[in-house]
């Protein structure tokens, strides 16, 4: 997933690497402006390609909470650390990837000037980095697309079973039933004040992979607290 890309000629070379690895589903968040402008960009300035043809049929969102609905686990690209998160490079989060059972997951990467803001980076499960010199500490979009497709590549991914894990509206849910039950109990002044130990709780509960039935579980017990 990408968030508010600038560079049209980065979506060539995503698409290109993407095919390369054969990888299919790729989300942009963006106005509907600014992606049809960089789309028109690559009609006129390349010639017609198998790449420019996929960047054509990207799907486009408006913001990143609906780009990763339907997923139970998202990782944000940050050299960021935040506390009960797993940090991951990219080959532990291929291992990690090919572990675990989502049906639908999603790495997201942010804009070429300064990457996700923290509002994107709260949305993420886990957060990973690609080890670089402390002198070009960060790479150029594509070329970090290009790093982790290569590792996911690489490791054989575990064919789902079982029930599915909780995707990321279901903990969104969760989440609001935790504040919900807390904020009754006494035990948190508000969400704004108390926010990094909702994280922290949260964190705790989602980090082995909560089935839907468990998410839901877990939301009526806490809803039950503020009744």
């Amino acid at each position: 997933m990408l968030v508010h890309p600038r560079n049209a000629d980065n979506l060539v070379s995503i698409a290109a690497a993407m095919k390369h690895f054969s990888l299919t589903d790729w989300v942009v968040v963006s106005s509907p402006m600014h992606l049809s402008g960089m789309q028109q960009v690559l009609l006129h300035h390349r010639s017609p390609t198998d790449f420019t043809q996929v960047v054509q049929k990207v799907r486009r969102v408006d913001t990143l909470a609906q780009a990763i609905s339907d997923c139970s686990w998202v990782v944000g690209t940050t050299m960021r650390t935040l506390e009960g998160r797993p940090r991951l490079t990219p080959r532990e989060l291929a291992e990690m990837a090919a572990q675990r059972r989502d049906a639908t997951w999603a790495i997201v990467f942010g804009a070429e000037c300064n990457g996700l803001q923290n509002d994107e980076v709260d949305q993420c499960h886990a957060v990973s980095f690609i080890p670089s010199s402390e002198e070009q500490p960060s790479l150029n979009l594509s070329q970090a697309v290009v790093v982790y497709a290569h590792e996911l590549s690489q490791v054989e991914q575990t064919s789902g079973g079982g029930e599915p894990l909780a995707d990321d509206a279901a903990l969104r849910k969760l989440r609001a039933s935790v504040i919900a039950g807390l904020m009754r109990a006494g035990l948190l002044r508000s969400e704004v004040a108390n926010r990094g130990d909702v994280d922290a709780l949260l964190a705790s509960l989602t980090r082995g992979g909560l089935t839907i039935s468990e998410a839901q579980k877990w939301s009526a017990a806490f809803l039950s607290r503020s009744s």
